[in-house]
């Protein structure tokens, strides 16, 4: 669950200071009146403070009532809104597909000399802070709630009947749990007991255990102000030891503390068989492993959600066979990689002026425009180490693969052994068909899975391609030995198109020969084809690829900024230049003018003189349910739209925090929407679902079936608490490894990402949950009010690949706007992507939202800029701030509110809410309980009224 944010209570709390004004006055104005009243006679005095005191009442009463029903409205019918729960059956259902995730999504990295699977009845001793304390998700909107029990290490480790050295768990019991971590409190700690801390004789015991030790490392981050420190020295933290610090100038947070190292070094010196368990979702420097002949086997067993270890235990012992792949690439220097000196977010140095006041765990805290350069262009992750692997066999340029990449993209073993083989290619105009046969060739079941690359002719100096692409992918059933499968593929050509940025502004076919490969991982090619095409092939205006509604065309030339980007002309030749640190660390005075915040922006810049006022308030006699299956294009839209007011539309785009407001006029309900990835969670009634693991896990499964699957269930429990919109998936990109929010995310690769993302809105869809894809675009860490500069080839291959997919092939009708900046412009002011692309583009039909906006939006979101340039709502739940627009009169306002509002209802009456009998108009619970309220003030007041007055009369006669 989210936490209550201080900044939070203070915005509410200024929006009620009129109405306490008020009741303040009033309570004055009474004590007031009866102190005068003293002088008065009896009768008089009786009188004037009987009258003081109602009036006060009715004066509070009024008050409160006004309070309620204006800027504390949708807080209390969200905080009123029925506590639903998920059921029994569906929470063991979710339990069950958690434990699948994993066991398919916890991956193998090593395993010399058949380390694993371990005897039956095998004893483990449990080394680390980590085997205690163990990582389940990640910290923020993204994170599960604490409202189900949590399946630990060391009960997976029982469950599967291997025992463990309880004296040595209890030690690290004792030693106790670190700060806590929440969104909005971060720590860079890494609590870990010096080996000083370990005894001879608990060392003793433990070798007497067992000879077979499980290191345990984790790491954990999420949403919040700041990725993952690249120089842990430049950031607070406590080291373990007053003796050593854990880190020296430079280590950044992905590498083994001192600490850390000592305890391996310790254990591989006391136990013959060691297990190194990685419990964190960001791909860690884990060259060590390496450095110990006694280690044999590495996990890597990301965010299981509450009952996810359970598969670790099963996977230790061999029941569960590992099938997992890796979503990232490890190496062995992150330092070394193209977009280091680029990885996280840096301050302008001229921007000072443009600091905008937030809050920090409670406390004020400024936020400046900062910048961050995606320098690497295209080459992210895989696609550079494959490239430039491909640029050395070729002789132009120097690199060896094998001591710069540790485990490849789409890396995992197993405990069995597989062979793959593919058939000829059929190429049958855009579409090329394959089919792929596995076969267990090993002596246990085991599932595989088939990785599909592509290879695109490049020309050196030419148009920007990776040597190895992810065309698609697929896991086979369970295979008994021997046993095989046949999978068919087929690949759109149009989808091995590169955008030509610096020439033709298009997608381009090249003529030449396209390899299609089948791999064990990125690199390792296990079978190939190839086919040719004559000619190339440029999808300009008059000739868009087949799944565009309008021609791709260049849109983002002043996103690229001032950047020298990675090119791979000459092997690589400009990587120092362009992987180098940023050139200046100021925002040039021609970006400066371009740039604003909601402080000095002009509220007028996007406003029509030319406009016609839109009709409102007409009655058509046409409902909301009416245009349940209307196409959006259906002319009785318009209808529908001029039965609303200027009030209504104001109130469904500015309160859509966590909802979409009942709007009367036209029959629309109020839906319900909620957080995450992970877990459901109501944060308003404090209800919620069991935790699935993270993304990451689930990406590392590779299976389209468990993904869809997913979807379906987060689905099936929105429903079941009632809420219809569900704040997922999220698809931005791992291109660092350092990105605080990459547990939410999925992969380093942007179509492997799309495909996940696809196969998840699909299944909540089965459900009537509407999915928003987030956060658009290039939100590829915690960059709030960042500016990306990125050059368009990459923003639409990589970035915006992800969320094209699921729009294209799964029909999401939701998508959720970033926080960042796409050069000087707030993403959500940017009309060439929200509406140039989304829509134009691909086709896009439905909503689009902000992200969180608080009371200001954050100093930078502001409804007029939103509106017209594409976004529908605003995420708030208390107005008066930006999120309402600055002249509700203006024809060309009411213009935008309409169409957002048009955009708004047709994602909601998709939703479940409008199936058969589902749809409830009319006031909510409370507003009802309000009224009811109103109505017996007012009678008891009339009554006092009535009594004072009767008694007055009789003092009088007295």
């Amino acid at each position: 669950m989210l936490e209550i944010d201080l900044e939070d209570v203070y915005a509410v709390l200024a929006l009620c200071v009129p109405y306490l004004v008020v009741i303040g006055v009033a309570l004055v104005a009474m004590v007031v009146a009866m102190v005068v009243a003293r002088r008065q006679p009896k009768p008089k005095r009786f009188l004037v403070r009987a009258q003081a005191a109602i009036a006060c009442v009715l004066v509070v009463a009024a008050s409160v009532t006004a309070m309620c029903f204006g800027p504390l409205a949708t807080l209390i019918g969200l905080a009123t809104s029925p506590a639903l729960t998920v059921s029994e059956e569906t929470t063991e259902e979710a339990q069950a597909l958690t434990e699948e995730i994993t066991g398919e999504g916890f991956v193998l990295l090593e395993n010399d000399g058949a380390t694993l699977p371990l005897a039956s009845g095998a004893k483990v001793n449990l080394f680390g802070y980590a085997s205690e304390n163990p990582v389940y998700s990640g910290v923020g909107s993204g994170g599960i709630n604490d409202l189900y029990e949590k399946v630990s290490i060391k009960d997976s480790l029982v469950n599967a009947g291997i025992e463990y050295n309880e004296e040595l768990s209890q030690f690290y019991a004792d030693f106790g749990a670190g700060p806590e971590v929440s969104e909005l409190s971060q720590s860079w700690d890494l609590p870990q007991p010096t080996v000083e801390a370990y005894s001879d004789d608990l060392l003793a015991n433990a070798r007497s255990y067992s000879d077979t030790a499980v290191i345990v490392i984790s790491r954990l981050a999420g949403e919040g102000h700041n990725d993952m420190p690249v120089d842990m020295t430049a950031v607070t933290y406590d080291n373990n030891s007053d003796e050593y610090a854990d880190f020296e100038a430079g280590d950044h947070f992905l590498r083994l503390s001192q600490t850390e190292k000592n305890m391996v070094e310790m254990v591989c010196e006391n136990f013959d068989k060691v297990i190194v368990v990685y419990n964190g979702s960001n791909p860690m420097e884990l060259g060590w492993v390496e450095d110990y002949d006694q280690i044999g086997a590495v996990i890597w067993a990301a965010g299981p959600g509450n009952t996810g270890f359970n598969a670790l235990g099963r996977i230790l012992t061999g029941e569960v066979n590992p099938s997992g792949r890796t979503p990232d690439t490890f190496v062995y220097d992150i330092t070394e990689t193209p977009y280091w000196n680029n990885a996280v977010k840096a301050d302008y140095t001229n921007m000072e002026d443009m600091g905008v006041e937030g809050m920090n765990n409670g406390v004020p805290q400024m936020y400046y425009p900062a910048y961050i350069n995606y320098a690497e262009s295209i080459y992210v992750g895989y696609k550079y180490y494959e490239t430039a692997y491909a640029e050395a066999q070729a002789g132009r340029m120097d690199f060896d693969y094998d001591t710069t990449v540790q485990y490849p993209f789409g890396h995992g073993l197993s405990y069995t052994t597989f062979e793959q083989s593919m058939s000829v290619l059929t190429v049958d105009g855009d579409t090329v068909r394959f089919d792929v046969t596995v076969t267990n060739t090993g002596d246990v079941a085991g599932k595989d899975v088939v990785e599909v690359y592509y290879n695109p002719p490049y020309i050196d100096g030419g148009i920007e391609k990776a040597a190895a692409n992810l065309a698609a992918y697929e896991k086979t059933k369970l295979l008994e030995p021997g046993d095989s499968q046949t999978i068919s593929f087929e690949l759109d050509v149009e989808d091995m198109a590169s955008f030509d940025v610096d020439g033709r502004g298009c997608y381009v076919l090249d003529a030449g020969e396209y390899e299609v490969s089948i791999r064990a991982n990125s690199h390792d090619v296990l079978d190939s084809r190839s086919f040719s095409l004559a000619e190339t092939e440029a999808f300009d205006g008059s000739n868009p690829r087949e799944d565009d509604a309008t021609a791709a065309e260049a849109r983002f030339e002043d996103i690229a900024g001032d950047v020298t980007y990675l090119s791979r002309a000459g092997g690589f030749a400009n990587y120092d230049e362009a992987c180098a640190p940023a050139a200046s660390t100021e925002m040039t005075d021609e970006q400066r003018a371009e740039y604003h915040l909601n402080s000095n922006f002009d509220y007028t810049t996007y406003l029509d003189p030319t406009a016609e006022m839109p009709a409102t308030g007409e009655k058509n006699g046409l409902t909301l349910a009416d245009l349940r299956d209307a196409d959006y294009d259906d002319p009785r839209w318009d209808q529908l739209l001029d039965q609303m007011t200027v009030d209504e539309m104001v109130e469904l785009i500015s309160m859509s925090g966590y909802q979409t407001p009942a709007v009367d006029s036209v029959g629309k309900v109020q839906t319900i929407d909620a957080d995450g990835p992970t877990a459901i969670n109501q944060n308003f009634t404090g209800e919620g679902s069991i935790g699935l693991p993270i993304p990451v896990v689930l990406a590392s499964t590779w299976s389209p079936d468990l993904q869809y699957r997913y979807g379906e269930i987060m689905g099936q429990m929105c429903r079941e608490m009632g809420i219809e919109g569900w704040y997922a998936p999220g698809v931005n990109i791992h291109r660092s490894a350092f990105g605080a929010r990459n547990y939410e995310f999925y992969s380093e690769d942007g179509t492997m990402s799309g495909l996940i993302a696809a196969h998840a809105v699909s299944g909540a869809k089965s459900k009537g949950v509407y999915a928003y894809v987030k956060h658009f675009a290039l939100y590829d860490g915690n960059a709030k009010m960042v500016c990306v500069w990125a050059d368009e080839q990459a923003m639409r291959e990589v970035y915006l690949r992800a969320f094209e997919i699921p729009v294209k092939d799964a029909g999401a009708n939701a998508v959720m706007v970033s926080w960042n900046f796409l050069g000087t412009r707030w993403a959500g002011e940017d009309s060439e992507l929200m509406n140039g692309v989304l829509r134009d583009e691909w086709g896009f039909r439905g909503m689009a939202l902000t992200d969180f906006f608080r009371n200001n939006g954050h100093g930078f979101m502001n409804a007029d800029a939103a509106l017209a340039n594409g976004v529908d709502a605003m995420l708030s739940t208390y107005g008066g701030g930006p999120n309402v627009p600055a002249d509700v009169t203006d024809a060309s306002t009411v213009a935008y509110m309409r169409r957002a509002s048009k955009n708004i209802m047709y994602t909601v009456v998709s939703s479940w809410a409008y199936e058969e009998g589902a749809a409830e108009t009319g006031l909510a619970g409370w507003q009802i309980g309000a009224i009811v309220a109103d109505v017996v003030v007012a009678a008891v007041l009339v009554g006092c009224e009535v009594a004072a007055l009767r008694s007055y009369r009789r003092r009088l006669a007295a």
